[in-house]
């Protein structure tokens, strides 16, 4: 875009204009532009005309992760199913990839603009240093964050679908508090990712207020081999945690075994919470207590919000009702001495 802007003499704002037929540009400087964009290899939209019911749409869905962590990652294929149940309503097809890293995420952006393949895209996993909206909004794609940028950061062209990860890990924390648990470790995923940022410093700040110097977190990939690991590893320290709160369902499955083969029981020695709660939470023995949150809504929601953008409505937030913690065998009271202040078990 900046190519384009600098070659035909006009600003960037200009050139997103002209080239997403939207008002702002005379007809004379949108011709120009789009003659530019064309010698530099920009084809033209088919977007107004898809929407029109003169042709067909597809918004475009890219995925910075390993590959082998979504095949068992519950909460993606909700998500995206719920994604697709708007979209085929709309006639809109779901251009879908997977791809190793952020850098190589904004390569696809950057391509299928300068193809032209999407009308606008579904960002998912914000990050703490972000180039995807700036990128977005220098090509003048729509699109919607799923979990919210950081702060109160907002961005022209870009919705938001924020969920309460502050509320839900302090209904974690107070709860395990109750029962009596004062050695918390939160085996997180990827530190580089705004959700779990503002998991790891919610449960800070409720180890300060509540006065538990046992919490902490420790970041992972999100995969059951690294949960196991990091598992295996805290509960063989010296003074062990009697609670374990993980970001996804299969690295707590994957604890709950690893924890049985250390002879522990679960929750006498050690309590399991699972961030998500799936069909896989109920496999395993004992059943598993997680946070439960509709994913299929959340996906549907940040499709509406989508489509809404490309009808021409204005970009705004919307925030996903706080997950359920559902209790079941795997949480309880610790049999063996805490320490840290309040009750102890007896």
């Amino acid at each position: 875009m900046k190519d384009i802007a600098r070659r035909a003499g006009v600003s960037e704002s200009a050139v997103s204009f002209a080239l997403n037929d939207r008002p702002g540009v005379s007809e004379v400087t949108r011709d120009r532009i789009r003659r530019v964009a064309a010698q530099l290899g920009w084809h033209p939209s088919t977007a107004a005309r898809a929407l029109s019911g003169e042709g067909s749409a597809t918004v475009g869905l890219v995925v910075a992760r390993p590959a082998q962590t979504l095949g068992v990652d519950s909460f993606f294929l909700q998500l995206i199913s719920g994604i697709q149940e708007v979209l085929a309503d709309r006639r809109l097809g779901l251009l879908f990839q997977v791809v190793d890293d952020v850098p190589a995420e904004c390569a696809v952006y950057r391509r299928w603009w300068a193809e032209h393949r999407v009308d606008g895209v579904l960002v998912v996993d914000p990050r703490v240093d972000d180039p995807r909206p700036a990128l977005l909004a220098e090509l003048g794609l729509p699109g919607v964050v799923i979990g919210g940028l950081p702060g109160d950061e907002t961005h022209a062209g870009l919705s938001q679908i924020r969920a309460d990860d502050i509320g839900a890990m302090s209904a974690v924390v107070g709860r395990l508090y109750e029962l009596g648990h004062r050695r918390i470790v939160h085996i997180a995923g990827l530190d580089s990712l705004t959700h779990t940022e503002r998991r790891i410093r919610t449960l800070r700040e409720e180890a300060t207020r509540r006065g538990l110097t046992g919490a902490r977190s420790v970041t992972t990939d999100y995969s059951d081999t690294e949960g196991a690991t990091v598992t295996r590893r805290v509960l063989e320290e010296s003074e062990p945690p009697t609670a374990l709160i993980y970001d996804n369902d299969v690295m707590a499955a994957a604890g709950a075994a690893v924890t049985a083969g250390l002879g522990l029981g679960v929750p006498t020695d050690v309590s399991i919470v699972s961030w998500e709660d799936s069909v896989l939470c109920r496999m395993v023995h004992p059943w598993l207590t997680a946070l439960s949150r509709d994913t299929l809504a959340f996906g549907r929601l940040a499709a509406q919000e989508l489509t809404a953008l490309l009808d021409g409505g204005p970009e705004r937030t919307a925030r996903m009702p706080l997950p359920t913690l559902i209790e079941r065998e795997s949480t309880g009271v610790p049999a063996r001495n805490v320490t840290g202040p309040g009750p102890r078990s007896r």
